[in-house]
């Protein structure tokens, strides 16, 4: 038993948590931590993230890696995971997870049966979102290493100005593109 000393009349009740609906949307990991397994036999990467913008935003989402499991298949899948981070966010070499903190993230949330509910018929079964994949968002800058690959690929232009005065509008064309 715990002592307090609690009103509740001037705090409005919790509202339960809802599912959000699958799709995609911009979210950055806020933290991180190894965890044991469930059975003790391994390690998972433990992500907490917070959606960004739209509707939702202030929602956690939550996912585990499990980057060290007896199954390999299972490292496998963890590790590709956690390469989707990496590239999605540019930062390909990871020596600590808060290297992959507060940097947007597109996550594809989906809606499943709740995995402890398995046993159980479908309509008894709980549901819970679960994150399938990370892509950057739009805006992001693609990492280092594809760079130099898209810049050869790219056939040569004229160069453009060193600096566009500031007057300009930002959807203005190049002079070199304008019909006199």
């Amino acid at each position: 038993m715990a002592q307090m000393n609690f009103d509740a009349s001037g705090v409005e009740p919790a509202a339960p948590m809802e599912l959000l609906p699958p799709g995609k949307y911009v979210a950055q990991i806020v933290q991180s931590e190894m965890q044991p397994t469930k059975q003790g036999d391994g390690q998972m990467l433990w992500l907490e993230l917070d959606i960004l913008d739209g509707p939702h935003r202030g929602r956690k989402l939550w996912d585990r890696l499990n980057l060290v499991n007896r199954s390999q298949q299972t490292v496998e899948i963890a590790q590709r995971q956690l390469s989707a981070i990496c590239h999605a966010i540019g930062q390909i070499q990871v020596s600590d997870s808060e290297q992959l903190h507060f940097k947007p993230v597109l996550v594809t949330l989906a809606v499943e049966a709740d995995s402890r509910d398995k046993h159980l018929p479908v309509e008894q079964q709980r549901k819970q979102n679960r994150i399938k994949g990370y892509t950057p968002t739009k805006g992001a800058s693609a990492p280092a290493l594809a760079v130099p690959q898209q810049q050869a690929a790219q056939p040569a232009r004229p160069t453009a100005p060193a600096a566009r005065p500031a007057a300009a509008p930002a959807t203005a064309s190049p002079p070199w593109r304008r019909s006199a």
